[in-house]
């Protein structure tokens, strides 16, 4: 069952040196505020998960938190490259990163099989692709039933899957709405699952069909608004277009980019403090 507690400490309790870590979100509801805290509490040797790694993980990689990625998209979306994700790779600051790079939808695939308590997913993929030839995990099983040849990739199982979300009732029961990813999927898969909120209601007046979340499936919800922030969440914050293209020349440099984040990041106590700072210096 979920516990209600601070972003601080669900992080502190729940998020641990040498974890396999899932911050999923597309395009909406990216936990920016979940990778801040990851970095305040110097979490180390993280083997990171995201379908497309943005500006969260440009920011855990350049802080030094990650020895791993397993992803299958990356950039800064709308502006270019991920610049400590590129310097981490091709020159290994800060430290040495390991890359291991799917396709959409093996990632997708391997989320359902993770949350279905499956080792391997399988699906239609990769005729043509050169990907095989650089991750060995993609392999391929033959059909017993039609002879067919299809892909088979791990199950992707995190220790520890954080989400953001709208609302969340007193009870820890979570509902999200508008673009959805792989939220689902990934916090189903996890041992251990983070939620941050934009609100906390005593009903969440969920709609039909909506996607809610169990307090039961969850191990700890935070109120923490505006927690997507560069990304937007629906009915609560418009995307800052801004904010991802002045990302660029910071990230390009080390020393502008360390400096940001000592700043920013490791110089405030929490998510609030760092919007509040945000604010002043615009």
């Amino acid at each position: 069952m979920a516990e209600i507690i601070s972003l601080g400490e669900a992080v502190k309790r729940f998020v641990n040196d040498g974890d396999t870590v899932a911050l999923e979100g597309f395009t909406h509801l990216i936990p920016t505020a979940a990778s801040h805290e990851i970095i305040r509490q110097n979490k180390r040797e993280l083997t990171l998960v995201r379908m497309t790694p943005d500006l969260v993980y440009d920011l855990l990689i350049g802080a030094g938190c990650a020895k791993k990625l397993v992803f299958s998209w990356g950039g800064n979306p709308g502006v270019g490259s991920l610049h400590r994700l590129r310097d981490a790779v091709e020159k290994g600051w800060p430290q040495p990163l390991e890359i291991e790079e799917h396709s959409h939808a093996d990632m997708a695939n391997a989320y359902v099989a993770g949350a279905s308590g499956l080792p391997f997913a399988v699906l239609r993929a990769y005729a043509g692709s050169d990907l095989p030839k650089v991750n060995p995990l993609i392999k391929t099983v033959t059909c017993p039933f039609t002879g067919e040849v299809l892909a088979a990739v791990p199950s992707v199982r995190p220790d520890v899957t954080v989400i953001h979300a709208q609302k969340a009732d007193r009870k820890g029961n979570v509902l999200l709405w508008g673009i959805l990813g792989v939220q689902k999927e990934a916090a189903l898969a996890a041992k251990r699952c983070i939620v941050t909120v934009e609100e906390i209601v005593d009903d969440l007046n969920a709609p039909m069909n909506a996607c809610v979340l169990p307090s039961w499936a969850l191990t700890a919800v935070c109120h923490v608004p505006g927690g997507a922030h560069p990304s937007y969440a629906l009915g609560y914050s418009e995307r800052d277009n801004r904010f991802y293209q002045a990302w660029d020349p910071i990230a390009r440099d080390r020393e502008t980019f360390t400096a940001w984040i000592d700043t920013y990041i490791r110089g405030t106590e929490d998510f609030a403090a760092f919007q509040q700072k945000i604010a002043e210096g615009k």
